[in-house]
């Protein structure tokens, strides 16, 4: 018996009847030699994590953009929250880790530079529009590794396509990723506005705080609670009372920080930037040669799009500069 063999026959001893196991998985589109040592979901767990656009997560914004200190969230920062809070839900619910933490960890491969602001920019250039989610799977099916893509199991690319909106995910563990995003970036998010001295945690309604807790940890735990205490019978869920007070933060935030003037007044300075680089990329002569093949097979507005939602906050400005930005001649 394999070490992959052991770990799935204990997967099927001591999982819940609704989780999803390994040696079940609907597999990969091309099919792969099984690994003696992880399960499928192992696998696409490590793919993910050494493929290039996690690694670029590292630079790419969560909320504030760059901003003047090294405690505030990037977009990694953000993700490696998600995949903790999600595990701590499926280990309580006797669900499967594995295929939890993979889905978390590519859930926001896709995002583009300065954040939301970057995505709505490519929402509004590309006449299909632009969605982050699905540039994550577009990015694990077809982008990494020069155009052969990452190779994931079916599970695990449903799971990041649904992980904000719309339809939910087959597998449990795909619906407890769209919680744990929510429950971390509204709580992280709480904590650098404070930082940034946008909001204080007195701020925070008090009905809301009475409830859920007057401390980032207290919240999360919360919530967390909230779910693993609810759900049941093959459904994810919260107690109404909860719920609502989880709401409301949202909303909450929207107001106090995500529309905030002076929080987010870097952002008008998004749009522009996006459409004069997407209108220089357009010409394929300006693609990276490993971009090429894209504009060649899907058209130069695809292969721009894919480059700039690729791009980490730092490079699309000092690409940039490097364009528009006359250069001082040294003599």
């Amino acid at each position: 018996m394999t070490v992959r063999e052991r770990t799935q026959n204990i997967e099927e001893q001591i999982l819940s009847p609704y989780a999803a196991l390994s040696r079940n998985t609907q597999g990969r589109d091309v099919p792969d030699e099984e690994c003696e040592l992880r399960t499928p979901y192992q696998r696409d767990r490590d793919r993910i994590i050494h493929c290039k656009s996690f690694r670029r997560l590292k630079r790419k914004t969560q909320v504030f953009l760059s901003p003047e200190g090294d405690h505030y969230r990037t977009r990694l920062t953000h993700t490696l929250e998600v995949a903790q809070i999600a595990r701590t839900i499926a280990r309580a619910l006797l669900l499967n880790e594995d295929l939890t933490e993979a889905i978390s960890l590519g859930h926001d491969l896709g995002h583009t530079p300065f954040g939301h602001a970057g995505e709505r920019a490519l929402n509004e250039i590309m006449p299909e529009g632009f969605r982050h989610y699905e540039q994550s799977v577009r990015i694990v099916e077809k982008l990494e590794k020069g155009g052969q893509g990452l190779n994931l199991t079916k599970e695990v690319r449903d799971g990041i396509l649904c992980h904000t909106r719309g339809r939910e995910a087959q597998t449990l563990e795909g619906r407890i990723v769209r919680y744990a995003d929510r429950i971390a970036y509204i709580n992280h998010d709480i904590d650098d506005a404070e930082r940034a001295g946008v909001l204080k945690e007195s701020d925070l309604p008090k009905e809301i705080t009475d409830l859920l807790g007057n401390r980032k940890s207290v919240r999360i735990n919360s919530l967390v609670r909230a779910i693993v205490e609810n759900s049941q019978n093959g459904v994810i869920q919260m107690d109404p009372e909860r719920k609502q007070a989880f709401d409301r933060l949202n909303d909450f935030m929207y107001e106090r920080v995500y529309f905030n003037p002076y929080a987010k007044g870097e952002e008008k300075k998004v749009p522009g930037l996006i459409e004069i680089l997407f209108t220089y990329l357009k010409n394929p002569d300006h693609l990276p040669p490993d971009m090429r093949w894209i504009a060649e097979q899907e058209g130069r507005e695809r292969a721009a799009c894919d480059y700039i939602a690729g791009m980490t906050d730092h490079f699309a400005i000092q690409l940039f500069r490097e364009i528009y930005i006359p250069k001082a001649w040294n003599i």
